[in-house]
């Protein structure tokens, strides 16, 4: 079953408004209504179809057991998107997007044992002989690989799948996924090129509520496909 969308909540949310008409994409040109205020509008009756579309994606790809990266790094995302991310058994980036995490992975795999080793060790008082000092920095190294790696630290290889909240503020995402042909499943706003994405989701990725409506849908199409074996 297809996990239903509602074109007024999506309304209501606000999912409607795109950029100003003078800084847009005219690729996007399809997936727009019309013009208000100056502002682009988008036909919401093909956000929902294309939504519909991206989370039945997802629902199958969950059900054969696909790794998911969640890539949600602007503010109004970023909490939302670490609890789905964490709900659903997903990797997640909510900082920045580290260069080279699908195309130097081994590198990425470095950072992220490194991170392990040193709270393992931290758990079981190896630390406990060192200065205060000592200890001080070592606490700083691990909140900081914590903040950029703990997202992803129980990642094994390559995700299959990357769901990128902003398609146009991470085109460096984009670009590895194109090259590693990971497949994604993006919001794209109305400055946005949709041609990179293999599931658009065209809407405003400004409007916090839109960004957790959507966000929730795709929690529940994941859970729906783990359940279903």
């Amino acid at each position: 079953m297809t996990t239903k969308v509602s074109a007024e909540e999506l309304l209501e949310r606000g999912a409607h408004f795109g950029h100003q008409s003078k800084r847009w994409n005219p690729k996007m040109g399809e997936y727009l209504y019309g013009e208000e205020g100056g502002v682009h509008v988008f036909d919401l009756i093909k956000t929902k179809a294309l939504l519909e579309e991206a989370l039945e994606f997802l629902k199958v790809s969950s059900k054969e057991k696909k790794s998911i990266l969640f890539v949600g790094c602007k503010k109004q995302a970023q909490e939302k998107t670490r609890e789905v991310a964490e709900a659903t058994g997903s990797s997640y980036f909510t900082e920045r997007w580290l260069g080279g995490t699908l195309t130097n992975f081994d590198q990425i795999k470095k950072s992220i044992k490194k991170l392990i080793d040193m709270k393992e060790k931290m758990t079981n008082g190896e630390y406990a002989s060192f200065t205060k000092k000592e200890r001080l920095l070592i606490d700083r190294e691990i909140a900081r690989l914590e903040r950029y790696f703990g997202g992803i630290s129980k990642l094994e290889k390559v995700p299959d799948i990357l769901v990128v909240i902003d398609t146009h503020k991470e085109i460096s995402a984009i670009k590895e996924a194109n090259s590693k042909g990971v497949k994604i499943v993006g919001i794209v706003d109305s400055n946005a090129d949709p041609e990179d994405i293999n599931y658009p989701i065209p809407m405003n990725d400004d409007a916090s509520k839109a960004i957790e409506y959507v966000l929730d849908l795709m929690k529940e199409a994941i859970l729906d496909g783990k359940t279903k074996h």
